[in-house]
């Protein structure tokens, strides 16, 4: 495989946590991003929002969307997902140019594929 997987998350995401296993048991290499202690730069931002929508990037159902009201607020997302990487919804992963949201394992299949 060219390019490594990169894989942003939280450890504790059973999401993030099946993304790393499939990889793992495909023994694929994987660069893994805590978002617990940083977060994507406005470039890997812009390089995923380009593949998935950015509206689709923001967990509406997590812990610090509530926390932080934000359903309750006018916001510019682009703004608010630099801000507080905990924002996100897991995972987020990239392999090269292509990247998806969430578990899923048949766009990560076809990523395998290409390799």
């Amino acid at each position: 495989m060219g390019s490594v997987i990169q894989i942003f998350g939280v450890k504790n995401c059973n999401e993030t946590k099946k993304a790393i296993r499939f990889f793992k048991e495909r023994r694929i290499t994987i660069q893994f991003i805590n978002l617990e202690e940083k977060g994507l730069s406005k470039g890997e931002l812009e390089s995923v929002a380009r593949r998935v929508p950015m509206e689709e990037l923001i967990d509406k159902e997590g812990k610090q969307f509530r926390k932080r009201q934000l359903a309750y607020k006018i916001y510019d997302l682009e703004s608010e997902l630099l801000e507080d990487p905990l924002l996100f919804k897991t995972p987020i992963t990239r392999f090269g140019s292509l990247a998806a949201v969430g578990n899923t394992p048949e766009i990560w299949e076809e990523w395998i594929a290409k390799s």
